[in-house]
């Protein structure tokens, strides 16, 4: 069963890619569009299919992917199920460098680009003060460094949003902090790739530690691993996919506390052989999240952030109850 799980995965993603650019108010052809789209043409479908709906569907599939990568490699460091990719301090670091722009008007010549460019700056500030702060100590002494930044970086937040310059600022801040892969275009996926395929190298890279770590750190460290180095490239890595993340969509929580949860059954709670799979559920999550976001009445549209709170919390109790009732 463990051999099928990536490429029933894999196929529920397509699935779920096609259903996305399928979706809309404008019933057009999804490959005819493509086709308009690829060989130039300035058709209906073209515009529609390549200029705004894949865009927001491969946004979804690479924040989903990120997040459900960066929670696997982190929970499996730390051989702890509640660990959140948030506690690296890069998503507060991103989302404080977008909410410079809201507030100081920063880079106007990038124009509807400028918050993910910020915040991909911010997120890599953040994660240079992580480092610095964490020396060259232990994984747990990273995550502390990383829940210090990310609680300075929050302070900051805070502090933006009571003085800002007015209300309208301080609306478009919140609602854009609530997470969306709406309205985006492909200059913000070029923004996400390098981060997603950076952070994802570094974390593919430490498959051998996170199996040996499976056995305990004496084992790993037995097996000739170095521990230490090893955290923190896993740090690093999940730092780089969960900053690029939250700089293009905003806050989309509860993907990457979530989707390690519901994939390490399906491969015999083993760590190393997690991260494809939680990258690949991730990204289904995010774009089914938000195919249900478009299916919702016309009007004031529910931000994906919203939308995936409201369904992770409920199934994580769930899932808590579960091992309570299981340990009991």
């Amino acid at each position: 069963m463990a051999r099928l799980v990536v490429p029933a995965l894999a196929a529920l993603l397509l699935a779920s890619a096609l259903l996305s650019l399928s979706l809309g108010s404008a019933a057009v052809p999804v490959f005819g569009g493509l086709s308009d789209w690829l060989a130039g043409e300035a058709s209906l479908g073209a515009i529609v299919i390549g200029e705004i709906r894949l865009p927001r569907t491969l946004l979804a599939i690479g924040v989903g992917a990120a997040l459900g990568l960066s929670g696997a490699a982190l929970q499996g460091l730390l051989r702890n199920p509640l660990a959140d990719p948030a506690l690296t301090g890069a998503s507060q670091g991103a989302a404080l460098g977008a909410a410079a722009v809201f507030y100081f008007g920063l880079l106007p010549q990038l124009g509807s680009a400028a918050p993910a460019v910020a915040g991909l700056a911010g997120a890599l500030a953040a994660l240079l003060l992580m480092l610095a702060l964490a020396g060259s100590a232990r994984p747990s002494m990273v995550i502390m460094a990383g829940l210090a930044i990310s609680t300075l970086a929050g302070a900051a937040l805070a502090t933006v949003l009571n003085f800002a310059p007015n209300p309208y600022a301080m609306q478009e801040l919140v609602f854009w902090l609530l997470g969306s892969v709406s309205e985006r275009g492909l200059e913000h996926l070029a923004l996400l790739l390098p981060a997603l395929l950076a952070g994802s190298a570094l974390v593919f890279s430490q498959r051998r530690l996170l199996a040996g770590l499976s056995l305990g750190e004496q084992v790993a460290q037995s097996m000739g691993l170095n521990v230490a180095r090893g955290g923190r490239i896993l740090v690093l890595g999940a730092a780089l996919l969960v900053g690029g993340s939250v700089a293009v969509a905003g806050t989309i929580g509860f993907v990457g506390l979530l989707v390690p949860h519901l994939v390490r059954p399906l491969v015999r709670h083993r760590p190393e052989r997690m991260l494809l799979p939680s990258a690949l559920a991730g990204g289904c999550l995010v774009c089914l999240a938000d195919v249900c976001v478009r299916l919702l009445p016309p009007g004031r549209e529910l931000k994906l952030g919203v939308l995936t709170a409201l369904l992770g919390a409920p199934l994580f109790i769930w899932l808590v109850w579960r091992e309570r009732n299981r340990w009991s």
